[in-house]
């Protein structure tokens, strides 16, 4: 999956205008407080130049635009430069400020891919090395200060060990949430794709019910109008025309009825938890792929069946995981369903290869597949782990014995019993 990132105009403006902020006032005390002997005219041109660039860059374009990793990466750039040349007036790696060169990397580890944040982060090492040999000492007031040649290096080492590492955490920390970002978007999507196929059920149900009074009214009277009419008259064809499409409307509307069969589509029915795996599985049901129910109480258990909504997150939850069952499996799928008094179960097994271990630990993850090279993205599970846990469900990933994969997802009984078909929020 290919990742883009934007970060906006303003915020990195408003970052150059900070740093111009400081290093202006810094060369001001230094020079002038401190009596330190700089050279301001090329200290001073370099933050005008700055300054210009951000002057022109928030009159040229909106502050609400977004930049491309191209051009994040070239403002970057600009501001190590410019950093670098600064801290090679005064003193080199030997002033304190040199730290403020881990800032930029830091920041394009956040906003950037990771080409960028390399390109970003090699720019630092780069000019960290160049102002270690190329500097210009600081004028202090009496002796000039010189440094050991193994301390400056080992100041070198560790700004570069330190600009490695911040990148390398910061990137990986930001790429994380971005991914996870992308992955509840995608959870949200299927979700409401769910939803909406739910919606036109109900609606298809209601349209189904309201029409078939009058419908039943228009094909008494068409009746009647056929059998009244005398056989030599002109209309008696089309009155049998009449009839003949009033029971074509009738199947219709059965048909649309028929997708409620075994349930009542409406926001506040409940159905047995058999019922709901049932309804999942029938997508699913293909040539040569055997999809089983099995319904097992346990043992000596006087509880009833427990009972829950058609709610749009279980549901995609379900169909997920069993999609995946399907695919996976050789011939055969056992859902299994149990409950007591404290829990309810629906366990997937399937006939296939079962999981690799580096899959196994990591299932329920977001990007996690062994088909990315046939173009998967690896959410699936992740998307029905999301849903189904939302709703109070656990979720157990198994190797079975001696093949395939078991998947058992677990409700606690009051729980499951509790909920309700209110429209779902991620």
């Amino acid at each position: 999956m290919t990742e883009t990132h934007h970060v906006r105009l303003q915020t990195l403006t408003l970052i150059r205008w900070i740093a111009v902020s400081g290093q202006f006032i810094s060369i001001m005390v230094v020079h002038f407080l401190l009596a330190f002997s700089l050279p301001l005219t090329p200290l001073l041109g370099a933050i005008a130049l700055s300054a210009l660039v951000n002057l022109v860059a928030t009159l040229s374009k909106k502050t609400d635009t977004r930049l491309s990793n191209r051009e994040a990466l070239i403002y970057l750039s600009y501001d190590i430069i410019q950093l670098a040349f600064l801290i090679a007036l005064t003193g080199g790696l030997e002033n304190p400020f040199a730290i403020l060169l881990l800032v930029p990397a830091a920041i394009s580890a956040t906003i950037l891919g990771f080409r960028a944040t390399a390109l970003i982060t090699a720019l630092v090492v780069l000019c960290a090395t160049l102002i270690a040999f190329y500097h210009q000492p600081l004028p202090w007031l009496q002796d000039v200060l010189h440094l050991p040649k193994l301390y400056v290096l080992a100041l070198w080492i560790s700004l570069v060990l330190a600009t490695l590492l911040i990148t390398a955490y910061a990137w990986r920390i930001a790429n994380e949430a971005r991914r996870m970002a992308n992955a509840l978007s995608a959870t949200q999507m299927a979700l409401s794709r769910e939803q909406s196929l739910s919606a036109v059920g109900s609606l298809a149900a209601a349209a189904a019910h309201q029409l078939g009074t009058p419908l039943a009214t228009i094909a008494v009277v068409s009746r009647e109008l056929e059998r009244d009419l005398p056989k030599e008259s002109p209309h008696l064809e089309d009155a049998g025309l009449l009839v003949s499409e009033v029971e074509r409307c009738r199947k219709i509307l059965s048909s649309l009825t028929a997708l409620r069969e075994g349930e009542e589509n409406t926001p506040f029915e409940r159905i047995p938890i058999s019922g709901l795996a049932e309804i999942a599985a029938t997508p699913h049901r293909q040539d040569g792929i055997n999809i089983k129910i099995i319904v097992i109480p346990a043992k000596n258990n006087i509880n009833p069946e427990p009972t829950v909504p058609r709610r749009a997150e279980i549901l995609h939850g379900l169909n997920n995981v069993i999609e995946n069952a399907v695919q996976f499996c050789t011939q055969q799928v056992d859902i299994s369903v149990t409950w007591n008094e404290r829990i309810a179960k629906i366990e997937i097994a399937d006939d296939g290869p079962g999981m690799t271990p580096s899959i196994l630990v990591r299932l329920g993850e977001p990007y996690v597949s062994s088909r990315r090279k046939s173009g998967r993205m690896g959410l699936g599970v992740f998307i029905a782990k999301t849903l189904l846990e939302r709703t109070g469900a656990s979720m157990l990933f198994l190797n079975g014995q001696p093949l395939g994969a078991r998947i058992v997802i677990s409700w606690p009984r009051k729980i499951l019993e509790d909920l309700s078909a209110e429209r779902f929020k991620l």
